[in-house]
């Protein structure tokens, strides 16, 4: 079981959620052997200003000279360190459908430092079968202990399976269910919803009138200038 690391300065929830952005483009210049990175070139790719860049950076320690940029591979590493990917982490995954397909077989899912430890399901079709290299037990099973729960079923059955993870010591679970559980305190949750964040982009695109490049990067749209003729 993971412990909690201990930090000099607190990094706010903001800050960790841009830090994963960060390090993609980080890995992107270890990629193309490219030894140093400005904030304004990580501001510009994400959208954000090059000030927040070195605010969000600065808590991770001294990492850069001022007009000299960042070392590429040192500032991977510290933000690796920050997000846990030096620590060792396992997960189970509860709800073998179509998301639960998708996620366990994705390259993407896991990070650095974890492992998939066990699938389940309630559908006798999918129970036995073996998918991700797992083969997928049932709810019903005794489950194991992890440090992550992952929650990809129907929602009338979300809080029922967090309480199976809490009765198994898990702590932190990532919840794909469109429903709200409630947990203990020392319990972790994060949602995800994908309509919810499809109703904040729409909102955003119509609601803002400049946006900042990267905010349409991942869309593959590039902003452009009004023509003079505008009102």
């Amino acid at each position: 079981m993971a412990s909690p690391r201990i930090r000099l300065r607190k990094l706010s929830e903001p800050t960790i959620s841009r830090l994963p952005v960060y390090q993609r483009i980080v890995e992107s210049y270890l990629r193309r052997d490219i030894e140093r990175i400005e904030s304004s070139q990580i501001a510009e790719l994400t959208g954000v200003t090059a000030t927040t860049v070195r605010r969000d950076l600065a808590g991770l320690g001294q990492l850069g000279t001022r007009g000299s940029g960042y070392d590429v591979k040192v500032l991977n590493e510290k933000i690796g360190e920050a997000l846990g990917h030096d620590r060792s982490y396992s997960v189970v995954v509860v709800g073998m459908g179509n998301l639960g397909h998708a996620l366990v077989n994705s390259s993407n899912f896991l990070i650095r430092g974890a492992t998939l430890a066990a699938l389940y399901d309630a559908d006798p079709a999918v129970i036995g079968t073996e998918v991700a290299g797992h083969v997928v037990r049932s709810i019903t099973d005794p489950m194991i202990e992890a440090t992550v729960g992952v929650i990809c079923t129907p929602p009338a059955v979300a809080q029922a399976v967090a309480d199976q993870l809490v009765a198994s010591n898990v702590r932190a679970i990532l919840n794909f269910a469109p429903a709200v559980i409630n947990v203990p305190i020392g319990v972790a949750v994060h949602y995800v919803d994908f309509s919810i964040e499809l109703q904040i982009l729409v909102f955003h695109l119509l609601n803002t009138v400049n946006f900042a490049g990267g905010v349409l990067h991942s869309l593959g749209i590039t902003a452009t200038k009004p023509s003079s003729d505008t009102p």
